[in-house]
């Protein structure tokens, strides 16, 4: 991983950021951004519990459904109602994963990218960089570079997904960087449904969001992806804004048959 992210680097020193027509916007400093934040829990996370409350308390501002009450009280929910298991990152770091053991049972593995890489890095070595390499652009090669976190799935062979996935992603630092890695694997004849949110408070700097997302769907398997990204965009008479350049693209790897 460490080659493969230094190869990238070397690469990304040798572009040159791209320029589009009507878009304007201040020179981005690279030097001045801060890559990497991450939370400071008092001890090691074990629960939902032992998060930040303030953390928590940011997320339920947000909406999003991290804590999974009524299933561990044992609460039996109505038959056919929607679940949605939530990977919850905030700044650089996944702060919360629910409802991974319960999707484990059916094979798929919902965790962190980070966590991903140590547990099953056959899986990652074999799906990452293949649909958006580190050649592919200026922004998604700096994201090769220096992503630290994201999402990872994977679905296996004929499983369809028993609940909707969905990650949040939450800049709160300041002058930082976001640069999350999404990777989501359809295997054959699979199905899953997976929702992306990004959000970042109002601030008087720029912040830069530079993300890569790669969905692969395999033979007659089925991905459904959104995205929801609510940003800052800044105004003239005034500072701030968030600059987002992502690169999210999806590959449809069906064999077909070959007729002589």
């Amino acid at each position: 991983m460490l080659e493969w992210r230094l190869e990238a680097y070397r690469r990304w020193l040798t572009m040159q950021e791209p320029s589009w027509a009507r878009v304007n916007y201040p020179k981005i400093d690279y030097q001045d951004l801060y890559y990497y934040s991450a939370p400071k829990p008092k001890k090691t996370i074990g629960s939902l519990d032992e998060i930040d409350p303030e953390i928590l308390e940011t997320y339920k501002k947000l909406g999003i459904p991290l804590r999974e009450v009524e299933a561990l009280e044992g609460v039996v929910r109505p038959e056919g109602e929607r679940r949605i298991a939530v990977d919850a990152v905030f700044d650089s770091v996944s702060v919360a994963t629910t409802f991974q053991e319960e999707l484990k049972r059916s094979g798929v593995i919902f965790m962190p990218i980070s966590h991903a890489i140590q547990e099953h890095p056959e899986l990652v070595k074999r799906y990452l960089g293949t649909v958006v390499p580190t050649s592919d652009n200026f922004f998604a090669t700096l994201n090769s570079a220096v992503f630290s976190d994201g999402s990872f799935v994977y679905v296996p062979p004929g499983v369809r997904c028993p609940m909707e996935l969905s990650t949040y992603f939450r800049i709160n630092e300041r002058n930082t960087g976001q640069f999350e890695r999404t990777l989501v694997i359809s295997d054959k004849g699979s199905h899953v449904s997976y929702l992306e949110g990004c959000t970042a408070p109002m601030r008087d700097e720029n912040h830069l969001h530079a993300a890569v997302v790669e969905l692969v769907a395999l033979d007659y398997a089925q991905i459904k992806y959104s995205t929801v990204q609510y940003w800052y965009p800044g105004y003239a008479q005034v500072l701030g804004g968030l600059y987002t350049f992502s690169t999210e693209r999806a590959d449809c790897r069906r064999r077909t048959r070959r007729i002589s």
